[in-house]
């Protein structure tokens, strides 16, 4: 599947309709979740592998890396009400996915890959430390979205954990006026993907 063709499913897939603030519950833009995936595809970490979408939210990760072939997906929010989105988002997609509503600290199987885009902790401090502690416990990659202030303690986070982050784009993530304490109707935010070898690679 072409990346334009990604995109453009990706697009279409229904958002999380009532956001939860305490869980810093921001959309993955189409247009960022295609462009993860077809980095990871590219560098073998999506085709025949079993990937984990943590922090699912409305699946738009985990449906990206199905149709681009991956083996088996599992998709993970704490949030019943993405889990529900993120089922029929991936029968609209046609993309077969195993969704879990669960805590991600209660992930425990094995992943060859894990995507993410968990809580930048702006409404709770270290939001992202489950995410990322799972992520390296039970994937052998992970590729993960974190905001850019915070680059500096992630990745000593990471070294800390036995991982290397082995490649770092820079992007910025258009944050919608989601919550009504938001003054701004679209505040761009620096933030860093990630890809990380973990101990297990």
């Amino acid at each position: 599947m072409k990346k334009v063709a990604l995109e453009r499913i990706l697009q279409s897939l229904e958002a999380v309709p009532s956001p939860r603030a305490d869980i810093e519950q921001y959309p993955t833009p189409a247009a960022l979740a295609a462009e993860v995936a077809y980095i990871a595809h590219g560098k073998g970490d999506i085709a025949g592998c079993r990937v984990l979408d943590a922090g699912c939210g409305n699946g738009v990760l985990g449906i990206a890396a199905r149709l681009l072939g991956a083996a088996e997906v599992v998709g993970v929010d704490i949030d019943p009400m993405a889990v529900q989105v993120a089922e029929r988002n991936s029968r609209r997609a046609k993309a077969e996915v195993e969704w879990r509503h669960a805590d991600v600290s209660a992930v425990e199987d094995p992943f060859d890959t894990v995507l993410m885009n968990p809580p930048f902790g702006s409404q709770t401090k270290h939001a992202d430390l489950p995410f990322l502690d799972t992520a390296m416990f039970v994937g052998r990659v992970v590729y993960s979205f974190h905001n850019g202030v915070t680059e500096d303690f992630v990745r000593r986070r990471i070294e800390s954990l036995g991982g290397q982050v082995t490649d770092r784009l820079a992007y910025e993530f258009p944050l919608p006026r989601t919550f009504r304490f938001h003054r701004e109707e679209t505040r761009p935010v620096p933030v860093v993907l990630f890809r990380t070898r973990t101990a297990k690679g």
